[in-house]
């Protein structure tokens, strides 16, 4: 018997004039990384220059979404924008902690507990 887990992960986007919220809830990994890169992406072709992404309820984050958070840093940073990560724990912030990628970020504020 042949068990295919699918990741699956749910992008909420609330939009300001100049800003966004992004809330992540599920797994950010190599399957659903294309999804967080396009949401992103078309946030910035909008002007969207200032986003925070809250990922209180996200279970999980391997390389392939880091990649793409840190990407999308870069390329708000190039617009004299911000990225900010709020609500960071668990498996995000250990990797954000042992990689030392925590200062690409404009902000990483941890969920309190």
């Amino acid at each position: 018997m042949y068990v295919q887990e699918v990741a699956d992960l749910n992008v909420e986007v609330e939009r300001g004039r100049s800003a966004a919220l992004v809330r992540l809830d599920g797994d950010l990994d190599k399957l659903t990384a294309p999804q967080l890169k396009e949401c992103l992406g078309k946030l910035l072709a909008e002007g969207l220059v200032r986003i925070d992404i809250d990922t209180k309820a996200l279970e999980f984050c391997d390389s392939s979404g880091l990649w793409v958070l840190v990407e999308h840093q870069r390329r708000v940073s190039a617009q004299a924008g911000t990225l900010r990560l709020v609500g960071v724990h668990g498996v995000l912030q250990r990797v954000l902690d042992v990689t030392g990628l925590k200062a690409a970020f404009d902000a990483v504020l941890a969920t309190e507990r």
